[in-house]
């Protein structure tokens, strides 16, 4: 038996997809939870449970188990089969519908569950692929049945949909099932690891080991008509610690052997790495580009708030700076705003100059006087300091009585 599993956030889909099957003639009710065969009625209980868990995006299960052409059985088998393998799911108290269907070749059946059981628990989907297959061997055994070799176990993997499809375009084997009966072919005739390396070659399979500098290998790769795959694509059998008890093999004896054969590998390859390296620098130049010339809005950035606050502080001051105009063929800048900014800034300026006259000098409000609106520190002339220093002093003769 095989199960295809699907979770999702509504019921209503796939109990039409079954009713309307079972109206066709090519399906039928075999057992349900539900009080009526109608979809109205259905929708309704499962609403009453919905509400214990509001939240839930995805309560609803659906699995359809698949049994090969031969055995062909009654329906009362195949609904015991159903309510054991719900039982060993976990789904022993919740609602369901289980709908045997006949249009295909081998016999199936569809079962729609609540995830969400009759006191609001809800029942985990953690490796839940896992756990229905491990139950479906189990119902095998038990029943009798044709026992599938898991996909675990499986010493070659299956040919997918789309394999299968280019096979009948081209009517040629795929580069996957090339790969699996070559290498088998060869790991047949027991070589040593430098014959089967050297056969593999000659068929125009290239070979990547996962070598550590002491000589271990962990793994292992073929490439073949421009595609690479790694030992578990192909299936068990051709994963390299199959391959190794499959050949004579010595870590230290074939180290060398195998080192080299890593570098006639990388070696086919230096296109497709130049390639990659000029992407690579291409794409660092762009970057580079755009930074230089200030566009930081296309390049991602990755300083954090420090570099936001620099680049708003920039774009404010670029603002504040000047308002351009036309005169003359050259630009100028805006006498209005700058008064404006001018005056605020001197303003600025006489209010910090005056605080600090008044909290160091006596008199202190002179300074302001003497530096007006127009004028700083650094630009005071001679006359104005000549009369300040006469007016300290008439201060201070005064203070002393003279």
């Amino acid at each position: 038996m095989t199960a295809d599993q699907v979770k999702g956030k509504g019921f209503r889909g796939a109990l039409n997809y079954n009713l309307e099957k079972v109206n066709k003639g090519v399906a039928k009710w075999l057992d349900t939870s539900f009080a009526q065969h109608n979809e109205r009625t259905i929708i309704d209980e499962v609403k009453m449970i919905r509400v214990l868990r509001p939240n839930l995006a995805k309560y609803f299960y659906h699995t359809s188990v698949n049994f090969p052409p031969h055995e062909n059985l009654k329906d009362e088998k195949m609904v015991t089969i159903a309510k054991d393998y719900l039982e060993a799911m976990g789904f022993d108290q919740h609602q369901y519908a289980i709908f045997r269907h006949f249009d295909a070749e081998h016999p199936h059946m569809h079962i729609l569950v609540n995830r969400i059981g009759y006191d609001g628990t809800v029942l985990s989907d953690s490796k839940d692929y896992q756990r229905s297959e491990q139950i479906l061997r189990k119902l095998e055994k038990q029943y009798g049945l044709t026992e599938v070799i898991s996909s675990r176990q499986a010493k070659e993997r299956a040919m997918t949909k789309n394999e299968l499809e280019m096979m009948k375009r081209t009517d040629e084997p795929s580069v996957k099932m090339k790969l699996q009966v070559t290498i088998k072919n060869i790991l047949s005739q027991k070589p040593t690891a430098e014959q089967f390396i050297k056969h593999l070659e000659a068929q125009g399979i290239n070979i990547l080991f996962n070598q550590a500098s002491t000589g271990f290998v962990s793994g292992i790769s073929y490439g073949y008509d421009g595609m690479q795959f790694k030992g578990a694509h192909l299936g068990n059998a051709y994963k390299w610690q199959a391959v190794k008890n499959s050949i004579d093999y010595e870590q230290e004896r074939d180290r060398t052997a195998i080192y080299q054969a890593n570098v006639r590998t990388r070696a086919d390859q230096p296109e497709r790495s130049e390639q990659s390296a000029s992407t690579r620098a291409t794409d660092r130049a762009i970057a580079d580009t755009k930074v230089t010339a200030g566009n930081r809005n296309d390049v991602q950035q990755g300083t954090g708030k420090l570099q936001d606050q620099i680049g708003k502080a920039n774009r404010n001051n670029s603002k504040a700076a000047q308002s351009v105009g036309e005169h003359s063929g050259k630009p100028i800048i805006s006498n209005k705003k700058y008064r404006s900014e001018r005056g605020a800034d001197l303003s600025i300026k006489q209010s910090g100059w005056q605080q600090m006259g008044n909290s160091t000098i006596p008199g202190g409000d002179l300074v302001g006087d003497l530096l007006g609106v127009d004028n700083n520190a650094d630009n005071m002339d001679q006359t104005a300091l000549n009369q300040f220093r006469q007016i300290r002093k008439k201060k201070r003769r005064l203070n002393n009585g003279i």
